[in-house]
């Protein structure tokens, strides 16, 4: 027997007057070889926060990243994803006070669009009254529907080190810990590539052989990454993505050419250009910065950037509920 969703005006109205902060950190999906399957969780944090009104407005302040082109009205994503979370539900609000510090640079590859919609439907979960609210596995449901794969948001949620599939239309992940020497270095350069047109550049099929080569990598890079980092060059060689996107994005893949060169695990930051490097200890994350600034120096006029030593968040999304 089918059952039907309630309509807006049956759904519960969340109380009024509640107020909470989310925050939730960057990613890096892919890591080289874990096309649409593996995704880490980065030490650069998104935080929204949000008041339960009873105006039936919409109250809506920006700062950071995006805040000179994003809209403040129910267009933006964390809105639209606070409303099909609530109706998820079955509850709905009379109206919404949003806080929005955005740190993590957008259209750069490190999950901004993915930060944004956990840390809606996790708000949105929060809200709702205990014995309505569900756990991260659900969490995990509607934001991977929302984004359209798992690989960024389920390090979003769980921290670490994310291994994400789909069967059909159910989508599982599974977290590893990575080896405490493990230091991801990025540079993120001052220009953007959407990933609508990162993945409009891959083709539809790949060969047997490369398929084949790419899975031991991605096998290899799980190892290197929870306990022999000293594989890590070998295992984040890809055979499926980065080269059918190096044309889009040709300052970040001269970059990662010389930083491999050099013995550094280099690769695509999720559909790029940022350009990430998993070192093994300080010391190699020191050396990788002192590249990185003197390629970029030498060799990309014109385009300025940002490197930064991040570590692995552990976390994932956070939660705290403001008392009144």
């Amino acid at each position: 027997m089918e059952t039907t969703q309630p309509t807006a005006t049956e759904r519960e109205l969340v109380a009024a007057g509640q107020r909470l902060t989310v925050r939730v950190p960057g990613t890096s999906a892919n890591l080289g070889p874990g096309y649409d399957s593996l995704g880490l969780a980065l030490s650069i944090y998104d935080t929204l926060t949000v008041e339960t009104l009873s105006t039936g407005e919409l109250e809506f302040e920006l700062s950071g990243e995006g805040a000179d082109t994003l809209p403040r009205d129910g267009s933006h994503l964390v809105v639209r994803a606070i409303e099909l979370a609530l109706e998820r539900l079955g509850f709905r609000h009379n109206g919404l006070k949003i806080i929005a510090d955005n740190v993590n640079p957008h259209g750069r590859g490190l999950g901004s669009s993915a930060s944004a919609v956990v840390a809606a439907v996790t708000a949105a979960n929060a809200l709702v009254p205990a014995e309505s609210r569900q756990g991260r596995d659900w969490v995990l449901q509607l934001t991977s529907e929302l984004e359209g794969h798992p690989d960024n948001v389920a390090p979003a949620i769980f921290g670490g080190l994310a291994l994400s599939w789909q069967d059909r239309e159910q989508y599982s992940s599974t977290r590893a810990d990575v080896a405490p020497s493990v230091i991801p270095v990025v540079a993120v350069p001052d220009y953007e590539l959407s990933t609508e047109t990162a993945r409009g550049l891959l083709p539809a099929s790949v060969g047997h052989h490369a398929a084949a080569m790419n899975s031991g990598r991605a096998a290899l890079l799980i190892h290197a990454l929870t306990t022999q980092p000293e594989y890590l060059l070998p295992g984040t060689e890809d055979y499926l993505h980065q080269s059918y996107r190096a044309a889009a994005m040709r300052p970040s893949a001269e970059l990662i050419a010389a930083l491999r060169a050099a013995g550094h695990a280099a690769v695509v930051s999720g559909a790029g250009p940022t350009v990430m490097v998993l070192a093994n200890g300080e010391a190699e994350a020191a050396r990788v910065t002192a590249q990185i600034e003197a390629f970029t120096t030498e060799n990309t006029p014109g385009v300025g950037w940002r490197v930064m030593t991040l570590a692995v968040d552990v976390e994932g999304a956070t939660v705290e509920l403001h008392r009144r």
